[in-house]
């Protein structure tokens, strides 16, 4: 794979091109499975105890033994990001139930499949950041434990092709009339200097960078609340984010078509994306964890 040096699999690290898994594999077959993406800035593992808490949460969830400790994922991430180099870049971790025949219910002796790998982080373009991004709604037809992070993506596969037919960076989802996350993003909304997000539950992904933006908020006097968010309280914001570790908070001003605001990123943006910046800065030189 163009750009990736090393894979972990299995307690193995490998060339990308010789790391092989089994068809039999129940993360194959079933999608029977979780991951995680971890960035790293500096050189360090970016709020890696809050990947690895959330992890840990999808494995419980999906009664799957986590098979490496913390430590232990700290020695593979490190050995893998090393390989990149000093660049910001992102590790993939995933775990799945492991190769097993072709049964519906969980093996009761299988061994977890384990893989890894480190990429350099593609940004949104600087352009993007500065004119923002279209949206568009769509309903949320995934299902209902949507807090585990969970390899089985297909459903959010089809909604975010759905927002690229339509010419659109991503889909925002909505639940009876409610919106829950966007197919591989959080959302947040801002209306009248007020940060809006929607409160964490079995509908949402609890994002790092969602908990990351929420702290730097109030830390620093920026009103913010977890709260639900109507489809018509989209359209009345002033303005409107995406938020993950890889895009990081990224303006939306067109949705379905409609300008968000004067169709600008906003001022609340620019105040939070510099804090960000900060903070992040901060890390790389150590001074922040």
């Amino acid at each position: 794979m163009k750009g990736i040096r090393l894979a972990y699999l299995n307690g193995q690290y490998l060339a990308p091109d010789a790391a092989h898994v089994s068809v039999f594999d129940r993360g194959f077959v079933f999608g029977d499975g979780v991951y995680e993406v971890i960035p790293v800035f500096g050189g360090r593992l970016f709020r890696i105890g809050q990947h690895l808490a959330r992890l840990d949460a999808s494995c419980a969830a999906i009664r799957l033994r986590n098979p490496h400790d913390g430590g232990g994922w700290q020695a593979i991430c490190t050995r893998l990001a090393e390989s990149l180099g000093p660049t910001d870049q992102s590790i993939y971790l995933q775990i799945t139930r492991g190769v097993a025949p072709r049964d519906h219910a969980f093996p009761p002796d299988a061994t977890p499949t384990v893989f890894a790998y480190a990429q350099q982080i593609s940004y949104p373009s600087p352009k993007l950041v500065a004119d923002g991004v279209a949206a568009v709604t769509c309903s949320d037809i995934r299902w209902q434990r949507c807090d585990i992070k969970a390899i089985a993506l297909l459903a959010n596969a089809l909604l975010r092709q759905e927002a690229i037919d339509q010419g659109a960076a991503e889909a925002i989802l909505l639940r009876d009339g409610c919106v829950t996350e966007g197919a591989a993003s959080n959302i947040f909304i801002i209306k009248e200097g007020l940060i809006i997000t929607p409160p964490k539950g079995p509908y949402i992904l609890p994002g790092v960078t969602r908990d990351l933006l929420l702290e730097l908020a109030r830390s620093h006097g920026v009103p913010c609340a977890e709260a639900t968010i109507h489809e018509s309280d989209l359209f009345g914001a002033d303005e409107v984010w995406l938020t993950s570790s890889t895009r990081e908070i990224l303006p939306v001003t067109r949705l379905n078509g409609k300008l968000i605001g004067d169709g600008r990123p906003g001022p609340v943006h620019a105040r939070m994306f510099a804090l960000y910046r900060e903070y992040k800065q901060a890390f790389c030189e150590g001074r922040v964890e």
